[in-house]
């Protein structure tokens, strides 16, 4: 108790000389991370009832068998469904699920439904990345009135969140391994269900989540993107790259498009906000990639708190589905028996657009997993109020890294029956985690390189 109590009251007047040196204070309960706490700031208890047990540590082992390249085996392939929540019985769990999975209920009443499983708090990072998280509970701060961050370091900065701007930098800075390169297929089925598959080479380079990184090192870079569609041809030879910052507003994203038809690449200011998504046929926004990225300055976060919700997880049925898209694309949306939902405490953050500005959506309401800081379910309203669109993430644990990251991202439109979905890896096409991306691979002239092949 009594090294405790000196632990707290080190930290107390440690932040007390931060504040009178003008640096950032201390995230209030920072001393408690690692103890009942973990280290992202999750609860590490059960709940009451014991329906989401404590979190041991996560799952960091790969299932037997599974090697490097190949989809992810399920870990639990022995467990079975708990309860269906239908509209017919949604009222019983009403206060466990958000407004626009409710709303996904009332509209597709005979098709949707929402298998629920044992929950399982798979979520793990690697010890370093906790070791950063604890360090950026003592450092990290917001700048440019939060359009942007500081003193922190590889992955969410605010593990204790007191505002809702820092939910969604910890979702934004959140770890996703050093780097990555995929082939995955989007669709964007109309009402009935038909649908042509759009296929998208992707590399990322994660710089801030590279080893010894900060927020400083990084030179203020979060990531280094590069998109080209391939297929179908009419929309073949799009490509793009994307240089997202850490601090929006001294430095904005940059992105730069090669276009086909004049074999040249140009600044593509457009790939921002609320501009139609690349080949999503208007059924997702530029910053509902990665179900949100990009500046936080057109909206007001609220922190509303920690609640139970019945979000999707530990989604392997649904990885091992997409080599066959045909046992997951429905009309309407995605095949519900090929998807798993748990109950799992998340941080509620609601966004407001604010005055003087505009965007297609004027609010949206966010739930992040307490144990990854993952956007797991997000409700977006129209100027009048009404649920518009529906974002789930549908994540796994990729467990050689191991990080807790979505394998499918839908986007259900409850006004014209839609919606959108990325992710589908065919055989051999899974996400791999790689090391020889480089900042040049990057740069214009190497857009305007792959553009000419």
């Amino acid at each position: 108790m009594l090294n405790k109590t000196l632990i707290t009251t080190l930290l107390l007047l440690s932040a007390l000389f931060m504040l009178a040196a003008g640096e950032a204070p201390i995230q209030n309960g920072a001393e408690r991370l690692g103890e009942d706490l973990t280290a992202m700031g999750a609860i590490q208890g059960a709940n009451k009832d014991g329906s989401i047990p404590a979190w041991t540590g996560g799952l960091t082992q790969p299932v037997a068998g599974w090697k490097s390249g190949d989809h992810y085996a399920d870990p639990f392939p022995g467990d079975k469904v708990l309860y269906t929540v239908t509209a017919e019985n949604a009222d019983k769990y009403k206060d466990i699920l958000s407004p626009g999975q409710l709303a996904m209920l009332q509209r597709y009443p005979d098709t949707w439904k929402l298998n629920v499983y044992q929950t399982r708090r798979t979520a793990a990072y690697p010890e370093d990345i906790y070791a950063a998280a604890k360090e950026n509970a003592t450092t990290a701060s917001l700048t440019d009135e939060g359009n942007g961050v500081k003193d922190c370091r590889r992955t969410s900065p605010f593990p204790v969140p007191t505002e809702g701007l820092h939910g969604i930098w910890n979702h934004l800075l959140r770890y996703r391994g050093k780097s990555t390169r995929r082939t995955v297929g989007q669709v964007a089925p109309i009402a009935d269900g038909r649908h042509t598959m759009v296929t998208i080479e992707e590399e990322v380079l994660y710089r801030y989540n590279a080893e010894g990184m900060t927020s400083e090192s990084a030179k203020n870079i979060l990531a280094k993107f590069y998109q080209g569609v391939t297929g179908p041809p009419r929309l073949a030879g799009t490509k793009l790259h994307v240089h997202e910052t850490l601090d929006q507003t001294s430095d904005p994203r940059k992105a730069w498009v090669y276009n086909k038809g004049l074999r040249r690449v140009r600044r593509a200011p457009q790939v921002s906000f609320d501009n139609p998504g690349t080949a999503s046929d208007g059924q997702r926004t530029n910053d509902q990639f990665d179900m949100f990225n990009g500046s936080p300055e057109r909206y007001d976060w609220k922190l509303v708190g920690r609640r139970e919700l019945l979000v999707p997880y530990n989604c392997y049925k649904a990885h091992n589905a997409e080599v066959d898209p045909k046992n997951l694309i429905e009309a309407g949306h995605l095949n519900p028996d090929m998807l798993r939902y748990e109950k799992h405490r998340v941080w509620e953050v609601d966004a407001v657009v604010k005055d003087g500005t505009s965007h297609l959506y004027k609010r949206r309401t966010f739930f992040f997993d307490e144990d990854s800081w993952q956007a797991l379910v997000i409700d977006q309203y129209d100027n009048s109020d009404n649920i518009w669109r529906v974002s789930e993430a549908y994540p796994i644990i990729y467990y050689d890294l191991p990080a807790l990251y979505d394998t499918l991202l839908s986007h259900y439109d409850l006004d014209n029956g839609r919606y959108l979905t990325i992710g589908f890896n065919a055989k051999g096409n899974v996400e791999k985690w790689v090391s020889d991306l480089k900042d040049s691979d990057f740069s214009a002239a190497s857009l305007s390189r792959r553009g000419k092949r």
